[in-house]
């Protein structure tokens, strides 16, 4: 049976605003691949060629394999990919209510690539002890190769600077793509819960009230 939800939040906390919709009823750091063919490392074209756009979405691949570390390590059964994750906040969006200066492209831009550099570094967690110097240094690193792999240019850059403003949460856009961040990953939970599993298994007692309460 299907219900209606409406979220509206503020901007200074939550910044989602979705109009009413249906519901229905590691630590591993790969390093830099070896493709056949490199693309050149800078181009004038704002569009990247076929042969490094191809390296390119290859690489991506990773995204659609690698499940995200944080249900893995709860034996979460048939844990959702990083590809996953990142669709659904990208959709999240896309339906969202318009908001005055907010520019919601961007947003669905930057959903679609906020966590792109784990196609390399993989799924990084508090758990796995990574300091977050660290982490940051590893994804700016395998970010910089991706970009390279597509042959640097301006779409290269858009991704770069969208992974730069989410990373420093130094935008209004940010800060709500940080948000879709965390309700993606609430909508998630209650699915995995819906599925047998319980919130005490999945994020642990003390863990799920301080995340609900941020």
């Amino acid at each position: 049976m299907s219900k209606s939800i409406s979220l509206t939040p503020s901007l200074t906390c939550t910044h989602l605003r979705f109009l009413p919709f249906q519901t229905f009823s590691s630590t591993t750091s790969f390093p830099p691949p070896q493709f056949p063919r490199m693309a050149a490392e800078s181009s004038s074209s704002s569009s990247p060629s076929a042969a490094s756009a191809i390296d390119f979405l290859s690489l991506c691949h990773r995204l659609k394999t690698t499940k995200r570390e944080g249900w893995v390590r709860r034996q979460v059964e048939n844990p959702e990919s990083i590809s996953d994750h990142m669709y659904r906040m990208g959709l999240m969006a896309l339906i969202s209510a318009d908001i005055p200066e907010i520019n919601r492209d961007k947003c669905i831009k930057m959903a679609i690539v906020h966590d792109i550099a784990e196609a390399i570094v993989g799924d990084i967690t508090p758990d796995d002890g990574i300091p977050k110097h660290e982490k940051n240094r590893r994804e700016r690193e395998a970010l910089e190769h991706m970009c390279k792999l597509l042959g640097g240019g301006q779409r290269a850059k858009e991704i770069a600077d969208l992974w730069m403003e989410y990373e420093e949460n130094s935008t209004p856009e940010a800060k709500i793509v940080k948000d879709f961040d965390k309700v993606e990953m609430i909508l998630q939970a209650l699915e995995y819960e819906k599925g047998k599993a319980t919130m005490y298994l999945l994020f642990g007692c003390s863990r799920k009230i301080r995340f609900l309460n941020d």
